[in-house]
């Protein structure tokens, strides 16, 4: 049974156009925030951003789930809907902020958001289920907070993406991920990925 939070019957529409292969009555995403997988990495080094590569020896982990296993039905929209546990190490000195953006390059319609939270006090620990985290964005279900693996078919990637940043983006809460990224542009101290998979 799905649980994500619905705010309108457009949105619902939306939110199921992006995460079920069955729904055709939305042809694309443009009535969603979904970004089009702009990568952002730290100035002098090398990310992929989808296999759990570091940048200047920054590290994302989970107590839940390693590098390319599975997430927890828990996690997901077929169980409590929660999100992981995460721990991240080697934060660079002079880290003032941190940005965690979890999406779904696999979705039918493009690239999905399904977390997206900036402003986030430097920590190293942040727990399941996590609410006050920081200042959350909109994600593509047109919600704000944490949103579940929910795939229509196949076997989806999950990938959690933390950026440390040398500064506060000061957003307001509810902005894009292409918004999120664009002001961290020139701010990234370091980049730190991790993949899980679901179907």
């Amino acid at each position: 049974m799905r649980h994500f939070s619905v705010v309108s019957v457009l949105t619902l529409v939306v939110a199921c156009a992006g995460e079920s292969a069955s729904t055709t009555s939305v042809a694309d995403e443009t009535t969603s925030t979904a970004a089009t997988g702009t990568t952002i990495t730290a100035a002098g080094t090398t990310t992929t951003g989808v296999t759990g590569t570091t940048a200047e020896g920054m590290n994302l982990t989970s107590t839940a789930f390693a590098e390319g296993d599975t997430i927890p039905a828990e996690f997901t929209c077929d169980g409590e809907n929660v999100s992981p546990p995460l721990t991240i190490s080697g934060l660079p000195e002079g880290t003032v902020s941190l940005v965690l953006i979890m999406d779904d390059p696999d979705a039918p319609l493009g690239t999905w958001d399904h977390w997206v939270v900036f402003d986030i006090e430097p920590v190293t620990e942040i727990p399941r289920g996590v609410a006050d985290l920081g200042v959350d964005g909109i994600t593509s279900f047109g919600t704000t907070g944490y949103g579940g693996p929910c795939p229509p078919s196949g076997s989806h990637r999950y990938i959690h993406r933390v950026y440390a940043l040398d500064t506060a983006l000061g957003l307001p809460e509810g902005s894009t991920k292409v918004a999120v990224l664009e002001a961290m542009e020139g701010h990234v101290l370091a980049e730190a990925s991790l993949t899980g998979l679901y179907r």
